[in-house]
């Protein structure tokens, strides 16, 4: 099987990340800070180097802002649901995936309100301004994707940050599809609330996520319960990290975590980001000659978008041409409206949607070859 599907999830994962998941299991699977014997601060070692790691690569002044979470999507919760009350208005792009928008829709009945503020391909004056139109005076937070989980379409942050803190605001991003893919440095991007999935440019196990926020008193936690810490207390801890982190955390998933993060500094970022950008250029490139492909986006261009890209074969559904190069190609990709209809009304395929390629650092010259290959011959 060839495996173009990273966006969702990277597979497979590196070999240290397999072998460290498996010594967690079987060598020092605790309960982490519950315990004085030897497994449990094993564990809870495991535990911050991999907030360590975190801090290093994202350049978070503070290790203990570092939280874990179950994936990208709880940690956007958390800040959502955890900074906004009745009045406030939210700005967010019209690429957003559903894990911002239907929190946001789901605090409209607490009187949250959100503007979708439209992206410009290539044109991230256009974006900021469009951002800026969509500021009110009840405007709390602009919350956006860094970049588009159906298009690659980057965002401006550091411009957007910028625009946040002019009006007095915060900034939240998604970094689903950054993450370990684009260099990010919280401090001085100026990015207050960073929320990303550890599965996906980070390439650990799954059920991983993590959130870092630069000033986490002005959240609230979605949940509240056992921490091992405080434990006469009725009153959950507003101390970091525990104020976020109720419950046993996935220590076997943290521990991977640990190896992908240290896989992803020993490869190099940007080493990573120009290998896969190769592979979607040579792709766009044998597209852009398929009278049956459709495109939908520019050529790639290293300042504007990430290494994906999306496409439509004419005369076939997405999900059947993707069936098809599954079963008859082995090859996995992913069809349909990818969790994020705005960007999909942006472009105008939300009644067929589109097929979706994402490269990791796994995948070479030969994959996709077959994929374009596979492509010609579906009829």
């Amino acid at each position: 099987m060839i495996y173009f599907d990273n966006a969702a999830t990277t597979f497979p994962k590196p070999a240290a990340v397999v072998r460290e998941v498996n010594r967690a299991i079987t060598m020092y699977g605790a309960n982490p800070g519950r315990s004085g014997h030897s497994l449990s601060m094993k564990a809870s070692s495991i535990i911050y180097e991999c907030r360590s790691a975190i801090a290093g690569l994202f350049n978070a002044e503070n290790v203990e802002n570092i939280v874990f979470t179950l994936n990208c999507t709880q940690a956007i919760n958390t800040v959502l649901k955890g900074r906004l009350k009745s009045g406030d208005h939210v700005v967010i792009s019209n690429l957003e995936h559903n894990s911002v928008t239907r929190p946001l829709k789901a605090l409209e009945e607490r009187g949250v309100s959100f503007t979708q503020a439209a992206v410009y391909e290539n044109d991230n004056d256009a974006t900021v301004n469009s951002f800026r139109n969509a500021i009110n005076a009840h405007t709390k937070l602009i919350a956006c994707t860094h970049a588009s989980n159906v298009w690659g379409t980057k965002l401006p942050i550091e411009r957007l940050a910028a625009l946040a803190h002019e009006y007095g605001l915060e900034i939240m991003v998604d970094a689903a599809q950054s993450a370990g893919v684009v260099p990010l440095d919280v401090k001085e991007s100026g990015i207050d609330y960073l929320c990303m999935p550890g599965h996906k440019g980070l390439y650990g196990p799954t059920g991983t996520g993590v959130m870092i926020a630069r000033d986490p008193d002005k959240l609230s936690p979605l949940i509240q319960g056992g921490t091992g810490s405080s434990s006469i207390s009725f009153e959950h801890p507003k101390f970091m990290p525990d104020k976020f982190e109720a419950g046993t955390v996935n220590v076997i998933g943290i521990a991977g975590l640990l190896r992908g993060v240290e896989f992803v500094k020993a490869k190099g970022i940007k080493r990573i980001f120009a290998h896969e950008m190769r592979l979607i250029k040579r792709l766009y490139e044998a597209l852009s000659s398929n009278p049956r492909a459709e495109l939908y986006t520019a050529y790639p261009n290293e300042k504007y978008c990430v290494p994906l890209l999306s496409f439509n074969i004419k005369g076939i559904n997405s999900e059947e041409a993707a069936e098809r190069l599954n079963k008859g190609f082995g090859i996995a990709v992913r069809a349909g409206l990818h969790c994020a209809p705005s960007a999909h009304i942006a472009k105008g395929t939300q009644d067929i949607g589109a097929i979706r390629v994402c490269p990791s650092v796994f995948n070479t010259d030969a994959d996709i070859q077959r994929l374009i290959n596979a492509v010609n011959k579906i009829r």
